[in-house]
Parts: C-alpha cells; sequence; structure tokens
C-alpha cells in the first residue's frame, strides 16, 4: 500500500458513497489478479466491525499501563504522608481528623477499581470473525460447498491472526453493541474517578492546605496576577465529565438496534468511540502530571487543625476527667458550656478559637491539666490511618499485586508534560 492507493480509495468513496467499497475497489486496483475475490462472501462490518474490536483491545492496552503509571506515582505520594495528620471533612463541614496519605488511598481505591474494570472490560473482548451478512455464515458455508469444519477453520485462522483466542458464536451482522456499552461503561467510570479526584485537589487548594503542581512561569490569571488557579485539576474534571456523558451515546446506540441490525449506530459510534479513548488518554496524562508534582503544606494543614482541634479534644477531656474520678455528666456539661463561649467568640466577633484556655482557666479541669500536651497530640486522633495505608501501598499490599505485571512498563515510564 502506497500514499496513491489511500488518494484512489478517496476518489472511489467520493464516487461510490461507500467507505469499505471504496477500498475494495482501491485494493483491485492495486492488486488487479486478486480484484475479482476481494471481499468474496464477507460483509462490511467483517471489515469495519473486527477493525473496531482490534481498536479497542489495543487502545485498552495503551490505556492500562499508563492507569497503572499513576497509581503507582500517587501510592508512594500515600505512602511518603501516611502519618501527616490533616482535617477530615464530611459534608464539607471539618470533621475527626485523617491523613494526608489516608485520603489519597482513596481516590487510589477508586482508581484500583478503575483498572480492574478496564482489564475486565479488555479481557472480555471477543472476535466477530468470519459470520457473514447476519451472522449464520451463509456466504462461507456456500464458498466451502456445505462442509462447515472448514467454516469454523477459518474462523478460527482469521481470530488467532487478528491476536485473539476466541470469537463470538453467536452475531448478527454486527458484534453486539453491548460490547461498546461495557467498554464504554468501564471508560465513563475512569472519568467520573477524574471529575472527583480533581474536585477534591480543588477544594484542598481553596485552603491552601494541597496544590497541583505550578510550573515556575506559569501564569494563574491573566487578570489576577497573583492567582494559582487550579487549571489541571480543572480541566480533569471537565474533561472526566465529557468521558462519562459520552457513554450514554453507547447506551442508546445498543437499545436502539433493531433485530440483526440497523445503521443508526454508525455515524455515532464513529466519532463517540475514537473520542472516549481520546479523553481518557488526555485524563491520563493530567493524572500523571498532577500526581508527579502535588505539594503539600504542613503548616497550613496544622494551623486548619489548630482551629478546630479543641473542639475534637472534647471527648478526650471528658473521658480524661472520668478516668480521675469526675462525673462524666457533668464533664460534658462543663465542656458544653464552654464551647458555646468560645464559638461565639469565633462566630460573632472574629477571634481565634479559645476554648483550650476557657478549659485551662476552669478550676474543674485542674485534674488533667498536666495530661493536655497528650489529649491533644494530633497523632492521637488519626486512628490506625498509618497502619491502613502502610498495609495498602506496602509489599504485597493491595497496590502492589494489581500493579504486578505493569512493573516493567512503570519503570521506564517518564513524567507527562503539559504544553498548553
Amino acid at each position: 500500500m502506497t500514499e496513491h492507493d489511500f488518494d484512489v480509495a478517496a476518489r472511489e468513496e467520493k464516487k461510490r458513497l461507500h467507505d469499505v467499497m471504496a477500498h475494495v475497489h482501491a485494493f483491485g486496483e492495486a492488486a488487479p489478479e486478486a480484484a475479482g475475490i476481494i471481499h468474496w462472501g464477507a460483509t462490511s462490518c467483517y471489515v469495519t466491525d473486527n477493525a473496531d474490536l482490534i481498536l479497542l483491545r489495543d487502545g485498552l492496552g495503551i490505556l492500562l499501563p499508563k492507569l497503572a503509571t499513576v497509581i503507582q506515582k500517587l501510592s508512594d505520594f500515600a505512602q511518603k504522608y501516611r502519618d501527616l495528620p490533616c482535617l477530615g471533612y464530611t459534608h464539607g463541614q471539618p470533621a475527626q481528623l485523617v491523613t494526608i496519605g489516608k485520603r489519597a488511598s482513596l481516590w487510589i481505591q477508586n482508581l484500583l477499581m478503575d483498572l480492574r474494570n478496564l482489564e475486565r472490560a479488555k479481557e472480555d473482548l471477543r472476535f466477530r470473525g468470519v459470520k457473514g451478512t447476519v451472522g449464520t455464515q451463509a456466504s462461507f458455508l456456500q464458498i466451502f460447498g456445505g462442509d462447515y469444519g472448514k467454516v469454523e477453520k477459518l474462523d478460527e485462522i482469521v481470530t488467532r491472526k487478528a491476536g485473539f483466542d476466541s470469537a463470538f458464536t453467536i452475531s448478527s451482522q454486527t458484534y453486539t453493541r453491548k460490547i461498546d456499552l461495557d467498554v464504554g461503561h468501564a471508560l465513563a467510570s475512569f472519568g467520573a474517578t477524574c471529575q472527583q479526584i480533581g474536585g477534591d485537589i480543588r477544594h484542598l487548594a481553596m485552603s491552601k492546605q494541597m496544590e497541583e503542581p505550578f510550573a515556575k512561569d506559569q501564569i494563574g490569571s491573566s487578570a489576577m496576577a497573583y492567582k494559582r488557579n487550579p487549571m489541571r485539576s480543572e480541566r480533569m474534571s471537565s474533561l472526566g465529565r465529557q468521558l462519562c456523558n459520552l457513554s450514554l451515546n453507547n447506551v442508546n446506540t445498543f437499545a436502539n438496534q433493531w433485530l440483526e441490525r440497523s445503521l443508526d449506530d454508525s455515524a455515532v459510534r464513529r466519532s463517540t468511540l475514537p473520542e472516549m479513548f481520546l479523553l481518557a488518554d488526555a485524563l491520563m496524562i493530567l493524572l500523571d502530571n498532577i500526581s508527579s508534582g502535588l505539594v503539600v503544606y504542613p503548616a497550613v494543614i496544622q494551623r486548619r487543625i489548630d482551629e478546630e482541634l479543641p473542639f475534637m479534644a472534647t471527648e478526650n477531656l471528658i473521658m480524661a476527667m472520668v478516668d480521675k474520678g469526675a462525673s462524666r455528666q457533668e464533664a460534658h456539661e462543663h465542656i458544653r458550656v464552654l464551647s458555646h463561649e468560645a464559638a461565639n467568640q469565633v462566630k460573632n466577633h472574629g477571634k481565634d478559637n479559645d476554648l483550650l484556655e476557657r478549659v485551662k482557666d476552669d478550676p474543674f479541669f485542674e485534674p488533667i491539666l498536666k495530661d493536655m500536651p497528650k489529649l491533644l497530640d494530633p497523632t492521637t486522633f488519626i486512628g490506625a490511618a498509618p497502619q491502613q495505608v502502610e498495609k495498602f501501598t506496602g509489599d504485597g499490599g493491595e497496590i502492589s499485586l494489581a500493579l504486578q505485571k505493569y512493573r516493567e512498563q512503570i519503570s521506564s515510564a517518564e513524567a507527562a508534560e503539559l504544553h498548553v
């Protein structure tokens, strides 16, 4: 095949308005002796559907090592910050403490599910093979004089040459569009994960606890020179949303196929499937770039903890007082009154949270004053978060086992760069 042959195919397609037959005629010009048997017994979907299955398989094969690399980088990040306490948030409000590494592990857990979904989608792919116009193999049965064994053998040979272990026994004119739906769902699920991670990073950037990478000469805003807009995470959220939305095309295409096939699947698939893979690849690049340079600000994180820890520590204070012989209900009432007084100073007067100072000034709490530093140590509020992260990210953990087959590709991967 040469560039000239593609020119011939373009000319033929303009004339015949049929992409497959345009190439049949172009190939016939390139190989005149074979012109009479090219496409013998076949239908257009013998060409296009089998080719699409190859593209789906190879496309997933490109994405999977990239996702594995991202997971490894985030795993290293989680391991590094496995015991750095930070505020946890539920309902958008400060909750109990977690750690930076534990929060990153939540992202990784979802990405591991995406890895599994994409692997499963790839492993579930089968070839359409040699099935004829409506899936009955009638034309090939005629070619081989009714010898079904030869038809099956041809199907096996073509399937094996295309790099597949098996082909569908049952098909219509096309492979079932359920395949596109399943692959699309796996890609869309990954898109949703990207949206969620991007949203977390953007929220944390608002309070300056964590930021995505920001290049030395990068401009955050054309008007406000001081700004450090999280454009990578914003772009990731945007493209992830588009990837999720595109998946609905596959749902509707599958649901609206009639009987052995209707051609309303063709045009939408030609745009949807490539775009979904391009979007997923762009998201891999963004995730890789972000995970290669996440910035954590421990001093800001500690300040945020200091603002909220007094309220979180009240249960520890009550428990300590009971250990010293005080009534639990009486300790609770003292804490309740002092907490409301401190909250009033914060909310109505814009002052710092002075609850701990009020506790120290209250004679009732004198028995535990010397224990206060230990009772207020942030590392005592993070539970087993460091151990959980260590188990998750360490040797023999879930991540290590999931990434085992990708080790060579991960070790040779370079950090993704953004140019716009």
